[in-house]
C-alpha cells in the first residue's frame, strides 16, 4: 500500500447529518411513548444509545427529502431495487425511502428470537426470514406513525441485489460448532493458523465467504467473553434487553512479528479489505493495520511491534524479522499466545454512551475503567481495568532463556500473572469512523505487561 493510498483514509465529521438523524429520532419520541420508554430503558440498563443500534431507517420519501439526504453526504444506491441511501464516508445508518406514511426504525440485534422472547412481543407472528436465513426481521410495535422492527444480519448487505441463498441448516450448525471448538493451543503456532485456514476454507465452500465471516466472529467474541469477566457482565446487561453484541465497533488482535503476515492472510481469506495503518513513532515501537469487511461491517485493529524503518514497507504482507527487544505487543504475545490462537482478542470495543456506561458499570458491578485515552467531542475511548491472566511457567522460562525479562520480572509474572484483555468503551459523534493515533499509543504503553509490574 502506498503513502497515497494511506492518505485517502481521512475520516471527517458530519455534524449536520448527525443533527438530522437525532432530530428525526426526537420527533419519533414525541409520537411514540413506547419508543421513548424503550430508549430510556436501553440507556439505563445497558449504557447504550438507540442511535448506535439502528441498522437502517425507512422514511416517507419525497423529492425534497431525497435532495436533503444528498446534501448531507448520503449517496443513492444505483444497484438497489429501492430508494436506498448510504453514507460512504461516515458511520451513519442507511436510509430507505418508501411511499408509506409510517416511518420505521430497524434495530440490529444478534437474534430476533432472543429479542422477542425477552420483550414477550410478537410471539404469535411468523418471523420474516426462515430459520438460519441471513436476514430475519420482525415488527415489534407500531404507535401512531412510528414502528420499531428488529433485524439480524449474517453476512448480508442492506443493498444486496441478488437473492440470498438459504443455507443448509446442517452445514450451518456444523461450521458454527467447528469455529466455536476451534483448537487454539499449538506448540507450532504456524500449524494453528493452518488449521484455522482449513476450517475457514471448508466453511466458505459450504456457506460462502460473507456468512463464514459472520460465523467466525461470533465464535471469536464468545471466546474473548469467556476469558473476560467484564465482558460477561456487560453481555448480561445487553442480553437483558435482548440485544447481544451487535453494537461492536472493532475487534483488536495482538500479533507477534513472526505471524503477523499469517494473521492478515487469514483475514483477507475471510474477505477483509485493508484500511488505514497506524504508526505512533519511534518511541512507541508498535504499529497497526485496520481492516474492514465490506459486507458484515466487522472492523479489525491488528497490532504488532514495529520499527521506524518498516513503516514505509507493506508490513501487512511482508514477513517481519525478529527484533532484539520485545515491545508491548510482542511481550503480551509471548506471555499469553497469539490473539488469534491461545489468547483470544485483546479487546472488543463497543458503542456506548461513554459516561453512562462507565458510571453504571462502576455503580452496579464495581467495574473500574482506566483513564480515557481519547476524550474529544467526536470520539471518546477508555479501557475497563485489565483482566489479569495467569502465565504458564513454560512461557516465563522461554522469556528468561531468551534474555527478554529479568529474574525479578519473571517472579512477578509467576505470582501476579499479567494483564490479558479488556472491554473498550467508545462513543462516536458526527459519523466519525477513524481513531485517535496519539491516544491509542498512550493506552498501548499503559498496558505494557512490564509497566504494570513496576513497584
Amino acid at each position: 500500500m502506498t503513502s497515497e493510498q494511506l492518505a485517502t483514509f481521512d475520516w471527517k465529521q458530519y455534524p449536520e447529518t448527525a443533527d438530522f438523524l437525532n432530530e428525526r429520532i426526537g420527533e419519533y419520541f414525541l409520537q411514540s411513548s413506547i419508543l421513548r420508554k424503550f430508549s430510556e430503558d436501553l440507556h439505563s440498563q445497558t449504557g447504550t444509545r438507540l442511535i448506535d443500534w439502528i441498522d437502517h431507517l425507512e422514511l416517507h420519501g419525497s423529492a425534497e427529502l431525497e435532495a436533503r439526504l444528498l446534501g448531507l453526504g448520503y449517496e443513492k444506491s444505483a444497484d438497489s431495487k429501492h430508494s436506498l441511501f448510504q453514507h460512504p464516508s461516515a458511520q451513519f445508518p442507511a436510509i430507505l425511502l418508501s411511499s408509506e406514511k409510517i416511518e420505521r426504525l430497524f434495530l440490529i440485534v444478534d437474534s430476533v428470537v432472543e429479542f422477542l422472547a425477552v420483550h414477550q412481543s410478537a410471539l404469535s407472528t411468523r418471523i420474516d426470514g426462515d430459520i438460519g436465513f441471513a436476514v430475519r426481521q420482525q415488527l415489534v410495535f407500531q404507535e401512531n406513525d412510528v414502528a420499531l422492527h428488529v433485524i439480524e444480519r449474517h453476512g448480508a448487505r442492506i443493498d444486496a441485489t441478488t437473492e440470498l441463498r438459504q443455507p443448509d441448516l446442517q452445514m450451518l450448525l456444523y461450521h458454527t460448532e467447528a469455529f466455536r471448538l476451534r483448537p487454539r493451543d499449538f506448540s507450532d503456532e504456524a500449524a494453528g493458523f493452518a488449521n484455522a485456514e482449513t476450517l475457514i476454507k471448508s466453511a466458505i465452500a459450504d456457506l460462502g465467504v460473507d456468512r463464514t465471516c459472520d460465523l467466525f466472529f461470533v465464535a471469536e467474541r464468545a471466546y474473548w467473553q469467556q476469558r473476560n469477566s467484564v465482558a460477561r457482565i456487560q453481555k448480561a446487561r445487553q442480553d437483558s434487553m435482548g440485544l447481544g453484541w451487535s453494537n461492536h465497533d472493532h475487534h483488536t488482535y495482538r500479533s507477534s512479528r513472526q505471524h503477523f503476515w499469517r494473521l492478515i492472510s487469514v483475514f483477507e481469506l475471510l474477505g477483509f479489505d485493508l484500511r488505514e495503518r497506524f504508526y505512533a513513532g519511534k518511541e512507541a515501537g508498535w504499529g497497526a493495520q485496520v481492516l474492514e469487511h465490506p459486507v458484515t461491517g466487522v472492523v479489525i485493529f491488528a497490532d504488532v511491534d514495529l520499527s521506524p524503518e518498516e513503516v514505509s514497507q507493506d508490513f501487512a504482507h511482508e514477513p517481519l524479522a525478529d527484533l532484539s527487544e520485545l515491545g508491548t505487543v510482542g511481550l503480551w504475545c509471548r506471555l499469553h499466545g497469539e490473539a488469534f490462537l491461545q489468547a483470544g482478542m485483546h479487546h472488543l470495543e463497543c458503542l456506548f454512551d461513554f459516561t453512562a456506561a462507565r458510571d453504571q458499570l462502576a455503580e452496579e458491578n464495581s467495574v473500574k475503567t482506566m483513564k480515557p485515552f481519547t476524550d474529544l467531542p467526536h470520539l471518546k475511548q477508555a479501557f475497563t481495568a485489565g483482566e489479569i491472566w495467569p502465565v504458564k511457567e513454560s512461557r516465563i522460562q522461554s522469556l528468561l532463556d531468551d534474555g527478554l525479562i529479568t529474574a525479578e520480572e519473571a517472579n512477578k509474572f509467576r505470582v501476579q500473572g499479567a494483564i490479558g484483555s479488556h472491554l473498550e468503551i467508545l462513543q462516536r459523534e458526527d459519523g466519525f469512523k477513524g481513531f485517535n493515533q496519539t491516544g491509542i499509543n498512550d493506552i498501548i504503553l499503559e498496558t505494557n505487561p512490564l509497566k504494570i509490574h513496576q513497584p
